[in-house]
């Protein structure tokens, strides 16, 4: 059995952003199985879906132990989500190749992550300009908040999350697509208090019911293919571990602007947009951006970029004693 090491490498970085940001798996590990690899449509469906079962929890695990989970937000979720997954592969394969109704769902599926990007940097600004003459005149940032922070209590709802959970399920039985990108489009729009950090990592543990009942339809009635999953999970798991590992330590800013970056991405692949015209969109709009965004932090009456101070005033030593010789010591 031939092993593929490029492959193995490609998808260590796509692994990385999974655990970075919950998303991007099936938006760029299918289409980078096919594009790049030259793996059937199905195949890589099936491979890709049997390997995330494995890299999903790895993942997961991190964010469970970091406390970076809700986990009423998961049950509903998957109470949802588990049952339709695996009719989405029969639905699928009911349907045949269903090659127009996969080209509408990767159509309305760009829409959503263009909208959801462009929620992340509207929920970013109006963050800064509402807190900047405030936290300007402190010395802080909206982007130093860190996943340390107590969140803010969440009030769960059952019905949409579950309906959310479902739809996404029928959508990543059928293409792969949507165990992170799309149930965390909704989950921004239903839950727009829910932290970055916490909601990559809700994301990424609801995912894994999800993605095992999908795999299983997939191993069942797919095109699994062992040598392509062996190669992804080679790569996946280290890569999922190492970016899981960031995410849960990572500033929340850090995290949004990473999610809106990805959900960019994974929106132009969804479109069709080819490699190289890709890559230059991406380029562009995260140097555009870096600019606007440092213009907009200095309107507002913060530093251009939230780089860390240097003129704090250092620590005074604690003095505990009442004795003579003691404040001798300290001011010696």
């Amino acid at each position: 059995m031939h092993f593929d090491y490029q492959m193995a490498m490609g998808s260590f970085l796509v692994a990385i952003v999974v655990g970075l940001t919950g998303m991007g798996g099936g938006a760029l590990m299918t289409p980078m199985l096919t594009v790049f690899f030259g793996v059937p449509p199905l195949a890589a469906v099936s491979s890709d879906l049997v390997s995330a079962a494995v890299m999903k929890p790895v993942g997961s695990l991190v964010h469970l132990r970091r406390g970076t989970v809700n986990l009423r937000l998961v049950a509903w979720l998957c109470a949802g989500s588990v049952p339709t997954a695996f009719c989405g592969v029969l639905l699928a394969r009911a349907l045949g190749h269903g090659d127009r109704l996969q080209n509408v769902i990767e159509i309305a599926l760009g829409v959503a992550l263009l909208i959801a990007a462009s929620g992340l940097v509207i929920r970013s600004y109006l963050t800064m300009s509402a807190g900047g003459p405030r936290r300007a005149a402190r010395g802080a940032s909206p982007d130093d908040a860190s996943s340390a922070e107590d969140p803010a209590p969440i009030s769960v709802r059952p019905i949409p999350t579950m309906l959310v959970g479902a739809v996404g399920g029928l959508v990543v039985g059928m293409t792969s697509v949507g165990s992170g990108s799309l149930i965390i489009v909704a989950l921004l729009a239903l839950y727009p208090k829910l932290t970055a950090n916490r909601l990559v990592g809700t994301d990424l543990l609801q995912a894994v019911p999800l993605v095992w009942a999908a795999a299983l339809g997939h191993i069942l009635f797919g095109d699994f293919q062992l040598s392509v999953t062996l190669a992804l999970l080679a790569g996946s798991i280290p890569g999922v571990f190492l970016g899981s590992l960031a995410s849960s330590r990572a500033p929340g800013g850090l995290i949004r602007w990473a999610l809106a970056f990805v959900l960019l991405a994974s929106a132009l692949k969804m479109f069709g947009v080819g490699t190289t015209p890709m890559a230059w969109a991406l380029v562009a709009a995260a140097v555009v951006g870096t600019a606007a965004w440092c213009l907009l932090r200095a309107w507002n009456g913060l530093r251009p970029l939230p780089l860390p101070r240097h003129d704090t005033p250092s620590a005074q030593p604690v003095r505990t004693g009442h004795s003579k010789a003691d404040t001798s010591v300290a001011t010696r």
